[in-house]
């Protein structure tokens, strides 16, 4: 008999690619793939409707594999949102544990006039839910809060700890085709060292990067800018700024909102030469995220590294004269320090109108070198497509053979949102192993301080492989 007390019904279970299609049940019921440590978990909600509590109970374990949890609560879930300890190097863990129940405990105390919100003006939302833990293991948790208190609880965790907000209905997860890894696997047989490729790459101007972040973290006396939170001012002022940017290299842009109250993506597309329905993104996110209880969050090397990246990209498109083969975006989204909604949408977006992209790199954090350690190129461990892996993987080591590649845990940014969807996609990281940037999510994440690499920046960044697969003419 169906207990009629229980009003929120999860399923976690340790990440299978297959699972999700194993059963009509479990498809129409996920809401994504979150990391727990190495280990990478999937999570499914069930609503109260008949048909979702028979296919819950029903549910034989198969799920009675080891780290599998069915979970009923006695309460309706709210905002879902998943809490997980990043992947650090050894050298910036603290002593002092993070322990989610007594944070709980003084979120619930704490008084609307003890924080200050990094735009001045937007209010405490307190936590009201009385019971919002629903799971939890030593470096993740699942949480139902409040939709107000959801938005900008990034603000009240330890740096080292990220929220992502669950989709408010299940996702479709779509696998990658063979024909899209077919088509890479094509171009990766194609690629050797082409001089006009590095004349064009190496013509990225470091001093102008250097003026470009100085603007997005308020280091130039000159910028307005304090934070680019997704709920600040400072996130619209910055989003107009690098439309008009993108625009001056020629780019036809569009500022693109995807939820109330957050900063919108900046979307900024280049045609093709000729007329073409495939096109390649390239992304990195612009909104930041500081210390606990300061108001700066600079967020100069997550993510003004990446965006700067893009940034130099365009400028040497126009003064080189780049024209491509393919459609080609550079694509600055808001709201990845929120659970990347800002790459939710609009690859959901893009999946829903049936576009064909090719290819999607993100850029998340590119600038920081440990002092003694060699430029490095970081490439995602678990979640992403590898044949976007080995194509930038090979690509750096013919033009960028200076940098040391690996593979790393800090994941994931906005390119799980593309490989979710069925696009072709990775991530390109500074480092070769976990974050090991001591500004990370702190409010003194500016660009004049040691370890910051504009170099590396460079190196990394994903041009060549734009060019190479895209194809391009110069006018």
């Amino acid at each position: 008999m169906i207990p009629v007390a229980a009003l929120g019904l999860f399923l976690i279970l340790p990440f299978n690619s297959q699972i999700q299609h194993s059963s009509p049940c479990l498809s129409a019921n996920f809401h994504g793939n979150y990391r727990d440590g190495r280990d990478i978990r999937s999570v499914f909600s069930f609503s109260t409707d008949q048909r979702d509590q028979h296919c819950f109970y029903s549910l034989g374990v198969s799920l009675a594999e080891r780290d599998a949890y069915k979970i009923e609560t006695v309460y309706e879930p709210q905002q879902l949102v998943w809490l997980e300890l990043q992947e650090v190097d050894a050298s910036l863990k603290s002593q002092n544990s993070f322990d989610v129940k007594n944070w709980i405990t003084a979120l619930h105390d704490r008084d609307s006039s003890e924080f200050v919100y990094a735009d001045y003006q937007t209010p405490f939302q307190p936590l009201t839910v009385d019971q919002p833990i629903i799971w939890q293991s030593d470096k993740a948790a699942l949480l139902s809060v409040d939709q107000r208190f959801a938005s900008t609880l990034d603000q009240h965790l330890p740096r080292f700890w990220k929220s992502t907000l669950l989709p408010s209905s299940p996702i479709v997860h779509h696998a990658v085709p063979t024909s899209s890894v077919e088509h890479i696997q094509y171009i990766l047989s194609q690629i050797g060292f082409d001089p006009a490729v590095a004349s064009i790459v190496n013509n990225m101007s470091i001093s102008q990067m250097e003026r470009d972040i100085q603007f997005l973290t308020g280091e130039d006396s000159a910028s307005p800018l304090v934070s680019r939170h997704s709920f600040t001012p400072g996130a619209i002022v910055a989003a107009e700024w690098l439309k008009h940017q993108f625009e001056e290299t020629g780019a036809k842009c569009e500022l693109k909102a995807f939820l109330a109250g957050f900063a919108p993506n900046v979307i900024c597309r280049y045609r093709a030469l000729e007329e073409t329905n495939s096109s390649i993104i390239l992304g990195a996110h612009y909104d930041s995220r500081g210390s606990f209880g300061f108001v700066r969050a600079p967020g100069g090397d997550d993510d003004g590294s990446g965006t700067i990246s893009l940034l130099a990209i365009a400028r040497t498109i126009a003064r080189k004269g780049v024209i491509f083969r393919s459609n080609v975006e550079l694509v600055a989204f808001a709201g990845e320090e929120q659970g990347l909604l800002g790459s939710r949408a609009y690859a959901k977006y893009l999946r829903e109108k049936g576009a064909n992209v090719t290819l999607m790199i993100q850029a998340d954090m590119l600038a920081y070198r440990a002092y003694q350690e060699p430029p490095q190129l970081g490439i995602p461990d678990l979640i992403g497509s590898p044949i976007a892996a080995e194509l930038v993987t090979k690509i750096a080591t013919i033009y960028s053979p200076e940098l040391q590649v690996g593979l790393t845990p800090a994941c994931c940014s906005d390119h799980q949102s593309f490989h979710e969807q069925g696009y072709v996609a990775t991530q390109v990281f500074e480092r070769a192993g976990p974050i090991m940037d001591p500004m990370y999510h702190n409010s003194g994440d500016i660009s004049n301080r040691e370890g910051y690499d504009f170099n590396q920046v460079r190196s990394i960044a994903k041009f060549a492989t734009l060019l190479h697969t895209a194809g391009y003419v110069i006018a």
